[in-house]
C-alpha cells in the first residue's frame, strides 16, 4: 500500500474511534461533507488539512506517522527464544511490555523499581535480543509490531496458562470498566465461523484503541485486559452425563 493510502488508513481508523464523523471533518475544514468524503476517496489531502484534521481528533502529525510505522510493521510474532529469554527474565518482560505501551525510561523509573543503570543495562539487552533499537538519550526505537501475537505453544503461552489466565479470572468483575459475559447454546460451525470473525474484528480494535490512546498521557490511560474466547465446548457436569453413544457422534 503507498505511503499515502497508510496515513489516509489511520487518519480514518483514528477519526472513528473518536467518534468523529465526515460532517464533523467538514465542518473543521469549512467545506461541505460531499467535498470531504472525495478527498478522502481521492486520497487528495493537503498537509494543512490533514494537520487540522489532526488537530480535530487531538492527535499530531508525528502520532499519526507512528500508527502508520505500526501498522506495517513486520514482525509481529517474537521467535522462541526470544520469548523464552523475557519469561525466564521478568524485570526485562516487564519493561519490554511497558515500552510497547509508549513507557519512557523516566517513565518506567518513576512507576516500577528500576533505576537508571539498570534501566539502561535492561534497554542494552532488549537491543541485543533485538527487540528495540536504542538510541541516543535511551531513546527507544520497537523493532517489533505493538500487536504481537504471542507462539501458540511458545514459553510467553504457556505462562498465560499456568498463571495469567487464572489470577485474571480471579475476582467478581464488578467494578466500573470490568465487565464479564459468558453465554452458551448449540451454534452450526457456519455461525461458529461468524462469531470467530467478530471476535478478531473486536480484538483488532483495541488494538486500535491503545494505539490512538498512547497520544494520551499515562496518568489518563489504565492497564487494561481483554480476554476473548471460543470454542467447542461442553460442561464436564453434563458431558458425564451423556450417553456412550452420543459422545461418540461428538
Amino acid at each position: 500500500m503507498a505511503q499515502t493510502s497508510l496515513f489516509i488508513d489511520a487518519l480514518k481508523r483514528c477519526l472513528k474511534q473518536r467518534g468523529l464523523t465526515y460532517a464533523d471533518v467538514a465542518k473543521a475544514l469549512e467545506l461541505s461533507e460531499a467535498s470531504v468524503k472525495r478527498l478522502f476517496a481521492e486520497e487528495a489531502l493537503s498537509l494543512e488539512r490533514l494537520d487540522r484534521i489532526c488537530a480535530l481528533a487531538g492527535i499530531e502529525l508525528v502520532d499519526l506517522a507512528r500508527m502508520v510505522e505500526e501498522r506495517a510493521a513486520q514482525a509481529r510474532e517474537l521467535s522462541e527464544e526470544q520469548e523464552e529469554y523475557l519469561v525466564a527474565h521478568p524485570k526485562l518482560f516487564l519493561v519490554f511490555y511497558l515500552l510497547l505501551n509508549d513507557y519512557s525510561l523516566a517513565e518506567i523509573m518513576r512507576d516500577y523499581q528500576v533505576d537508571e543503570l539498570e534501566g539502561v543495562r535492561l534497554l542494552a539487552r532488549l537491543d541485543r535480543l533485538g527487540l528495540i533499537h536504542l538510541q541516543p538519550g535511551n531513546k527507544v526505537k520497537l523493532r517489533v509490531s505493538r500487536q504481537l501475537q504471542w507462539r501458540p505453544d511458545g514459553p510467553i503461552r504457556r505462562l498465560f496458562e499456568q498463571r495469567v489466565k487464572s489470577e485474571f479470572l480471579h475476582g467478581g468483575f464488578d467494578r466500573p470498566g470490568e465487565s464479564l459475559k459468558f453465554v452458551s447454546g448449540l451454534l452450526s460451525k457456519a455461525s461458529l465461523a461468524v462469531l470467530q470473525r467478530r471476535l478478531e474484528l473486536l480484538a483488532q480494535e483495541f488494538t486500535e484503541l491503545v494505539r490512538a490512546d498512547a497520544v494520551l498521557p499515562l496518568d489518563e490511560r489504565h492497564g487494561s485486559s481483554l480476554l476473548l474466547a471460543q470454542r467447542r465446548w461442553e460442561f464436564s457436569m453434563f458431558a458425564e452425563l451423556r450417553r456412550r453413544e452420543s459422545l461418540d457422534q461428538k
